[in-house]
């Protein structure tokens, strides 16, 4: 018999994989202290989140490819949204205590609200076939808008301070467990996201 390799290989998930290879690239450019490298990588990676869930959507799959695609996605999404971005910070901001302790605490958040978001959208699947609206708390995609927003600021002056990246991790880490609605932005909203906060980074 033969014998295939664990997991699922179609174009559902071709972009999530995409995406984490990105964000793995972007925590070596950060290690290399590249931060604008590391950045584009980050924004890489939420470009190939964004339209992930549409990718899949093209296709009928069984619920256990259903199910590997909520967890494949919500693995990557730590990788890239998590820990990227919190060894960014500590990197930047010169890597002490406080700092450190701020980004352990913001990658924590962000594996407590991926599990709990898994939790809720297998649920939601088996009772519809609608698609998201909203989501509860803030998703952890927006760091990939937010960082790059603040590093752009700080390159060019507006946030001199390094403070102003343990803050950004600290606020996003108490969005991410806050039991809140947040409307899902639609495909004009994404591209224009996109749009935003590519065009200072690729000049």
């Amino acid at each position: 018999m033969k014998r295939k390799p664990l997991g699922y290989y179609d174009y559902t998930v071709i972009l999530t994989y995409c995406g984490m290879l990105c964000a793995f690239c972007g925590i070596l450019r950060v290690i290399a202290q590249d931060y604008r490298g590391s950045v584009i990588c980050l924004m890489l990676a939420g470009i190939c989140d964004m339209f992930d869930g549409a990718v899949a959507a093209t296709k009928m799959r069984d619920d256990k490819e259903k199910r590997f695609g909520i967890q494949i996605d919500s693995l990557s999404d730590l990788i890239s949204f998590g820990v990227l971005p919190g060894i960014f910070v500590c990197i930047i901001s010169g890597r002490n205590i406080p700092v450190e302790i701020i980004a352990t605490f913001y990658v924590l958040c962000a594996l407590i609200r991926l599990a709990y978001f898994n939790v809720l959208e297998e649920d939601r699947q088996k009772e519809t076939e609608e698609k998201r609206k909203s989501y509860l708390g803030v998703p952890v995609t927006t760091v990939a808008i937010m960082l790059p927003l603040v590093y752009a600021l700080h390159v060019y002056g507006v946030c001199k301070s390094m403070l102003w990246f343990p803050l950004l991790l600290l606020v996003m880490g108490m969005g991410f467990l806050m039991p809140v609605k947040v409307k899902k932005p639609d495909m004009v909203g994404k591209l224009s996201l996109v749009v935003l906060t590519l065009w200072r980074h690729l000049d």
